[in-house]
């Protein structure tokens, strides 16, 4: 149950004056359908005026505040001419404001002749004028005005206006009740913080760092205690400990000798699985960096052990191509593993159950069918989760609920995230890296260039094509919304390539049905067709060894990391393998730096962490697709310098501090609360 002092807080937007069904509209889309929403609703800029005594102290293209008396009308007979009200200072300098449209009815009644008002807005030349267009206000007397020398500007849905949202804020800060404080406060003083109810009122009113920075260092305090949360309950919960003997991974079918981080990351896998509390890992490796060996592995020893183990994969495609890679590599331990995924219906669905029921399925492979209600195992000890940077904590947990008592948990992703934001995003779990690629891998040979050479590329593609090999062209977009759309469409390509090359020629797109994209998946990777055209639904999941060419068309318009995970579609096998960057005429620097990056290095945490510097976090992996950074408030800058502070303080908090007892951990579980992390606060024993 929510604090009832928090309620103010979530009540509903609408509560507020003035808010009809007509602005409800465009509040929910920008996400404020609460109180707390609305409170939250930082500026993005400010704007700064200055209060002059006449029209001699103003400088043109200058915010302004002045006195003027209008002394003359001049309409217009033509409605798109503008109406002029020209005014003069207490100097007799003339002022003409300006007004279009519509708007010059309300200059009427805003500017009586002989009548002094205030007006503000910015100090334009036209001609022989001084202008203000669209004054932003105008009041009676100095009083209503200088109030407006520092005015927040709101980003804004259609149908809100900058006064209406910032009357909306005004009445959300009215309604902040007085809550203690959460900080720590050697913290606090430290840092020159406000108390939170200040800081909010403080980051609306003007550029106030230490006002910003407490409210971004609340919401990252608020996720890492949350997760800390997790960590700790998880310790207190009973696992099953699992201690393998060696006999099944010993006789694995290897393609190549692990390397140094498979073999530690195994180790720390093995060391987690002995303890009778849960493991909760995280194993990020680059495309190509083995973690589906590691994760084998790590079922085996539960396997050895006298129990089973589950691998969820997020599309169907994948977890057929890890069920044939399982088997592959584990043909010789006699270990069944079974394929389950919502297409298997009837008897064969029905055997599977029987047989994972009764425990003689020793690994099951599949997508989310394999967590349904109607899914039970005799022994479920260890889970294994690929691809799951869309999963939550909350989600992460659920599926380990499948078990008699809590199984361990693996999660798996091909995504290099920085460091900073692997804190954010998994902080409940413990991460191991896989930062080498299997000896024998070449480096892939990987070229920009123009796209006005794209006739020079097809005639490559037909040679690399004749010499048996196969390739991806992949287009931004599936088709392009107007006929001179600039942008390269997958239908379009397809159609020139398919008129070149016939039935050697595949397509697949998001848009398609599953079992459309399933029948050519499977034509290209059984050989039957050369040429795959896609948009970035092959980013991950895909494996065609005999695929030795990417092409990427437009590539400027693909974010950094993404390009590598489609690079990384190519050099699976031994052969030699080029992956061509196709870029526009519209270059920017930061894309011209991103395209000579992905030239230098293969390195997917390296590209990460550059990402990070040169686009921010919004886009970073793919993430804006894949699950952004858990922050509404923090911009990248504070997650980078205040979630280490964060971190640190919520486990002193956790492990010394009493958790959420005593007066700082019950205003803590009002943050929690307040954050909408109380799933933290769920988790604790008579939470």
């Amino acid at each position: 149950m929510r604090p009832d002092t928090l309620n103010p807080l979530f009540a509903e937007s609408d509560t507020l004056e003035g808010v009809g069904p007509k602005l409800r509209k465009p509040l929910n889309k920008l996400g404020l359908t609460r109180i707390r929403d609305v409170a939250y609703h930082l500026p993005d800029r400010f704007v700064q005026r200055r209060a002059i005594a006449d029209l001699d102290e103003g400088v043109v293209g200058e915010q302004v505040v002045v006195a003027l008396t209008p002394f003359e009308h001049r309409a217009s007979p033509n409605q798109r001419a503008p109406h002029r009200v020209l005014a003069h200072d207490a100097k007799g300098n003339v002022c003409a404001l300006v007004y279009f449209g519509k708007a010059a009815f309300t200059a009427r009644k805003l500017f009586p002749p002989g009548e002094v008002r205030w007006v503000a807005g910015r100090l334009e030349q036209y001609d022989q004028w001084l202008q203000i267009v669209h004054p932003e206000h105008v009041a009676d007397t100095s009083a209503g005005l200088l109030g407006h020398l520092i005015e927040p500007v709101y980003p804004l849905a259609e149908g809100l206006t900058q006064p209406k949202l910032a009357d909306f804020v005004h009445q959300a800060l009215a309604r902040l009740p007085e809550l203690p404080e959460w900080i720590e406060p050697g913290l606090l003083d430290r840092h020159g913080w406000p108390g939170w109810r200040d800081a909010l009122v403080l980051a609306h009113r003007g550029e106030h760092q230490a006002a910003r920075d407490r409210l971004a260092y609340d919401e990252l305090f608020a996720n890492a205690l949350a997760l800390m949360l997790v960590r700790a309950d998880n310790r207190r919960r009973r696992g099953q400990p699992l201690a393998g003997d060696g006999r099944l991974r010993d006789t694995l079918a290897l393609p190549f000798p692990l390397t140094g981080a498979q073999r530690r990351a195994i180790g720390e896998i093995e060391g987690d699985l002995t303890q009778t509390a849960p493991m909760l890992r995280l194993l990020q490796g680059d495309v190509g960096s083995g973690k589906t060996v590691v994760a084998l592995e790590a079922m085996l020893v539960a396997v050895e052990a006298g129990a089973q183990a589950a691998m969820l994969a997020p599309t169907e495609l994948l977890a057929r191509q890890h069920f044939d890679t399982l088997q592959r590599f584990a043909a010789p331990t006699g270990v069944r593993i079974a394929l389950l995924t919502g297409r298997d219906k009837g008897r064969v669905r029905e055997a599977i159950l029987m047989d994972l029921l009764n425990g003689t399925i020793d690994i099951l492979v599949g997508t989310h069918a394999i967590f349904q209600d109607s899914v039970a195992y005799r022994n479920l000890a260890l889970v294994v989760i690929d691809e799951q940077h869309r999963f939550g904590v909350g989600q992460r947990l659920l599926l380990t609920q499948k078990g008699k008592v809590t199984p361990h948990c693996l999660a798996m992703t091909a995504t290099p995230i920085p460091r900073t934001l692997t804190l954010a995003q998994y902080g409940e779990m413990y991460v191991s890296r896989l930062d080498e690629l299997p000896p024998g891998r070449q480096a892939i040979d990987t070229r920009v260039v123009a796209l006005d050479r794209l006739s020079e590329v097809i005639d490559g593609l037909a040679r690399h094509l004749d010499g048996g090999q196969q390739a991806y062209w992949v287009c931004p977009m599936v088709r392009g919304e107007h006929e001179d759309d600039d942008l390269a469409a997958a239908e379009t390509r397809f159609a020139t390539l398919r008129a070149r090359f016939g039935d050697q020629v595949e397509l697949v797109h998001g848009q398609l049905r599953a079992e459309q994209k399933d029948a050519a998946m499977e034509r290209f990777a059984a050989g039957d067709a050369r040429l795959l055209v896609a948009t970035t639904v092959i980013e991950v999941g895909v494996d065609v060894p005999n695929a030795t060419l990417m092409v990427v068309e437009q590539a400027e318009r693909f974010g950094l990391a993404q390009l590598h995970q489609l690079r990384g579609r190519v050099g699976r096998g031994s052969e030699k393998s080029v992956c061509l960057l196709l870029r526009g005429e519209a270059l920017s620097e930061v894309g011209r730096q991103r395209l000579a990056l992905l030239r230098e290095t293969q390195d997917g945490f390296r590209l990460a962490e550059a990402d990070l510097e040169l686009r921010g976090g919004g886009e970073l992996l793919g993430t804006r697709q894949s699950g952004d950074t858990p922050f509404r408030l923090a911009e990248l800058e504070q997650i980078q310098r205040l979630l280490p502070i964060a971190h640190d303080d919520a486990r002193l908090l956790v492990e010394r501090d009493g958790g959420l007892t005593g007066p700082r951990g019950e205003a803590a579980r009002l943050l929690l609360y307040l954050f909408e992390r109380d799933w933290g606060v769920q988790l604790l024993r008579g939470g």
